[in-house]
């Protein structure tokens, strides 16, 4: 593979499966949530930029499956068993979920970021895929990305850096 082989973008609501020694990646994470499931034996993963809690917010005849927890959540699962992968090998990490603007008197509904933390994390708990790190909340937006080879999840947070979960 060739250096532009080994990087896949994966969009705002949008999902991508890879395997080593591609690494994923998606930027813009304010509210969104970076979520990627990953077998490190097979070496494949995939990557969902989650931006909203629930389908039910869909409007009718709209179907965005990565755009939605509830549904980005056991998609994703889907493809890597497609690739062969079991579910007792699947490990979960997660970034982003940040409350980007303040509002006053902020009510539940403009609260994305937790809503969407929540969201894909009870989609993974009645999944029963463990959650092995995350970097979520926050005010500040990130960049993920996912190195299949080592399982490292390398987060770029605005104005902090970057790290390694």
């Amino acid at each position: 593979m060739n250096n532009a082989e080994l990087l896949v973008k994966v969009g705002i609501a949008d999902m991508k499966l890879g395997q080593a020694p591609q690494i994923l990646r998606t930027t813009g994470l304010g509210s969104c949530v970076g979520l990627v499931l990953y077998d490190e034996r097979l070496k494949i993963a995939g990557m969902a930029h989650v931006m909203l809690p629930d389908s039910s917010l869909a409007k009718a005849g709209t179907s965005h499956i990565a755009k939605y927890a509830d549904t980005a959540v056991p998609s994703l699962l889907a493809g890597l068993l497609e690739k062969g992968a079991r579910q007792l090998s699947i490990k979960a990490k997660l970034a982003g979920g940040a409350q980007m603007f303040e509002y006053a008197g902020a009510n539940e509904l403009m609260r994305i970021g937790a809503r969407n933390i929540e969201a894909v994390k009870n989609q993974l708990n009645s999944l029963k895929l463990p959650i092995v790190a995350e970097d979520t909340g926050g005010t500040n937006g990130r960049t993920i990305d996912f190195v299949i080879e080592t399982g490292v999840l390398l987060v770029k947070t605005v104005n902090k850096g970057v790290h390694e979960i």
